[in-house]
């Protein structure tokens, strides 16, 4: 038994049990992955991927268990090497960041400009997707931090430390009378065509909370993940926005008229997920401390070690 094989197993689940995929994420050979994961069965005395002729179609109940404990241990083998790298070179490095459109293009620029700043050789990397798919990033150790507003609370292995509460506005071109409208109720904006984000996306859920407590059915006509697409259809007027206040920008956004619409909404919280008991380099505490202040990195740490509370807002 050796970690080559532990990854192996690691690989394949990750690639829904495909071997070709997997082997190639990990510059090998196809036969070399299948030969070390029968190696590794046998030695077990048992399979750890159900069969259906050669392919591999699922996993089995104990290959789970083995699973599970290969992922602690290719973890713990990272956080070995990460400690490395923090008393070898403690200002170079590489820190991916998972988040989403709203979040990477308005919540993170002035952040990321301070932390190039003091940090000039670590490699920064933005990967962006739903809120899912960045928390997942972290789970794989594909990125080192999620940021998001929802799923990372669904995830028991991840620590969910929260940065900061925003709401929504109501966005519409300058001359729509919907801008007139004093004061802002949700019956009149459930009057017009809707253009907001998807359902997995920015809040949508107290989006969608807010009318159906007051029995209204809205008319979303167009959904997207993307703040400045909801704004590019809604200055072609094809329906009033709802959208992070965060997004609308008067300078930038000039033909477009916003009216705030937080008394009309559940306020929601961008939290950071981090996973549990990882070993996270000096200068990842400091971007996480530039994103949140309240964020100190002995409030990180407890956090990541099962202690502390919750640093609230």
């Amino acid at each position: 038994m050796n970690l080559q094989q532990l990854r192996y197993v690691f690989e394949v689940s990750r690639h829904g049990y495909n071997v070709s995929e997997a082997a190639e994420s990990l510059f090998t050979s196809q036969p070399g992955v299948s030969k070390q994961i029968r190696l590794l069965e046998e030695e077990l005395g048992f399979e750890i991927f159900e069969r259906h002729g050669k392919r591999l179609v699922g996993i089995t109940e104990p290959g789970r268990q083995v699973l599970a404990i290969a992922e602690r241990v290719l973890r713990d083998v990272d956080n070995l090497r990460q400690v490395g790298e923090e008393f070898t070179n403690e200002s170079r490095g590489r820190l991916s960041i998972a988040t989403t459109h709203t979040q990477a293009r308005y919540a993170l620029p002035k952040v990321v400009q301070e932390f190039l700043r003091r940090y000039p050789a670590v490699r920064l990397e933005l990967h962006q997707g739903s809120p899912r798919q960045v928390c997942e990033m972290v789970l794989s150790g594909e990125a080192d931090v999620a940021i998001a507003t929802e799923a990372i609370a669904d995830y028991d292995d991840l620590v969910m430390l929260p940065c900061y509460q925003w709401n929504r506005c109501v966005i519409a071109p300058q001359k729509h009378p919907i801008l007139q409208a004093k004061p802002l109720t949700l019956e009149e904006i459930a009057r017009w065509p809707i253009i907001t984000y998807d359902s997995a996306f920015t809040g949508r859920s107290q989006i969608n909370k807010a009318f159906l407590g007051r029995g209204l059915k809205p008319n979303v006509v167009l959904t997207a993940i993307d703040s400045d697409v909801i704004k590019t259809y809604v200055g072609m007027g094809l329906g009033i926005g709802i959208v992070a206040r965060m997004a609308y920008d008067p300078l930038a956004d000039k033909g477009l008229g916003m009216l705030d619409a937080a008394h009309l909404f559940e306020t929601s919280t961008t939290r950071i997920g981090i996973l549990r008991n990882a070993w996270l380099r000096g200068y990842v505490y400091a971007f996480i401390e530039l994103f949140a202040p309240h964020l100190p990195r002995r409030m990180v740490e407890l956090a990541l070690a099962g202690g502390g509370s919750d640093p609230g807002l």
